[in-house]
């Protein structure tokens, strides 16, 4: 279920334009658009921690690889175990995607 905080006509409108874009290359064309490259960044930061963290990496070897500070790594740990459900179903979708 939908955060009722979040959820909004302005926010189903952007979720809806992400849905529409086809490949990596039209992503790149609209983020660039809609987001700042540090707002990207971090936002590929944070799945890059969260892939890590459920292979089981260490907090130490994460953030030596992504240069995620120790609390961006416990907020996603957080959020991996106890958010939405988010994290986990796309990271599932990548890792079956890639097999």
């Amino acid at each position: 279920m939908a955060n009722h905080k979040l959820k909004d006509k302005s926010t189903d409108m952007l979720f809806e334009a992400i849905l529409l874009l086809e490949t990596v290359e039209e992503c790149y064309q609209f983020f660039e658009d809609v987001c700042t490259v540090s707002e990207i960044k971090a936002l590929a930061q944070r799945l890059q921690v969260a892939k890590m963290l459920r292979d089981g990496k260490t907090y130490q070897q994460i953030e030596k690889d992504t240069g995620a500070s120790t609390a961006t790594i416990s907020r996603v740990k957080r959020y991996l175990h106890y958010g939405a459900g988010g994290y986990n179903l796309v990271l599932e979708r990548l890792d079956r995607d890639s097999s």
